[in-house]
């Protein structure tokens, strides 16, 4: 059975993409079968991180009907039992994929000849990154130890749950709209959580909604603090785990801490991981224990959602983004101090 796991961050630039490139060579280094999609859509640079040349036909491919299948575009990495899907920067397009496109993968991620899948995804909280975040029930969320990665976080998350809990329910039915109505009247801080809606949902709609607290109350990602310095920085990952079971009501395990190391950039520019040309590295140390963690508790089932074309994710993020966390959570850029 194929293991997917989604790796996202609220905003760019925290080390998203370096990670997964390590992440899967040391999954491959346990033995496992490994296949790296990447689905940094328009920005994709995982073939860098790998030092794969970008000549190979990618995610574009099955954009513009060129090719039938992810499988299809299976690249070598060089790197025993570690594959490759490629992006596609070299198509126009890419960047906004149809409905009927990203329904396609979705299906063809499982079919995938893996043991495990690693979703290299865009930053932010548009509805194509959201949605391939929910192919698992407890993806990867990659932050810093800074403001606005930690801000950016808790966003994104709060926009998976509002997104997850909407495509529980079919199109046009009393319970989409309850969902969100309460999305957009919900004040930070009050107490009021999407698990308590759910549970509202369950007693008012007993034939429907059921199944959607269970889901939600199964959804369990998974945080990673990455270039940390110590243990101010290590806090900000707990305070957010913290804020985020408090003000969503949904559990997130706090799995890595990786620090910072001076040897990351020179790798990307020397274009090989760095588990791969300094094994015994901090953060090559680091993302080796992260493997061995993940390949013994993959990660749960993904929900079950009713397909959705519709925008509606995106209709929020501006809305979620910009609300500031509830009063007396300010979040301190160089410590864990006053989060």
């Amino acid at each position: 059975m194929v293991t997917i796991v989604p790796i996202a961050s609220g905003k760019g630039g925290v080390g998203k993409t370096v990670l997964a490139a390590n992440l899967g060579v040391c999954l491959a280094g346990l033995g496992r079968t490994v296949v790296l999609v990447d689905l940094d859509l328009g920005g994709a640079n995982l073939h860098t991180c790998l030092g794969v040349k970008n000549r190979n036909p990618g995610i574009g491919a099955l954009a513009w009907r060129q090719e039938k299948s992810l499988s299809d575009l299976l690249v070598q990495t060089g790197v025993d039992r570690l594959w490759f899907i490629p992006g596609d920067n070299l198509l126009p397009g890419t960047a906004n994929l149809e409905f009927f496109v990203k329904r396609k993968i979705l299906k063809d991620l499982a079919r995938l000849p893996a043991d495990f899948v690693l979703l290299d995804l865009g930053a932010g909280s548009s509805y194509n990154v959201v949605d391939f975040f929910l192919v698992s029930s407890s993806g990867l969320l990659v932050i810093q130890p800074e403001a606005t990665s930690i801000l950016n976080a808790y966003s994104f998350l709060k926009t998976a749950v509002y997104r997850m809990l909407f495509r529980s329910f079919p199109k046009a039915g009393e319970e989409r709209r309850r969902v969100a109505e309460f999305a957009s009247r919900r004040v930070e801080g009050s107490g009021a959580s999407f698990l308590e809606l759910a549970r509202e949902l369950a007693r008012d709609f007993p034939t429907t909604a059921p199944g959607a607290l269970d889901q939600l109350s199964r959804f369990f990602p998974r945080v990673i603090l990455n270039e940390g310095r110590g243990p101010k920085d290590a806090a900000l990952g707990l305070h957010l785990r913290d804020i985020v079971t408090r003000n969503l009501g949904i559990p997130v395990e706090y799995v890595g801490f990786l620090l910072r190391d001076e040897g990351v950039p020179r790798s990307v520019a020397e274009r090989t991981p760095l588990a791969l040309s300094r094994p015994g590295s901090p953060f090559a140390r680091g993302t080796a224990a992260l493997a061995a963690r993940i390949a013994a508790q993959p990660g749960g089932a993904p929900p079950r959602l009713f397909e959705d074309d519709e925008d509606l994710a995106g209709v929020l993020e501006e809305a979620f983004r910009d609300r500031e966390l509830p009063a007396g959570e300010a979040i301190g850029s160089d410590s864990a101090e006053g989060l």
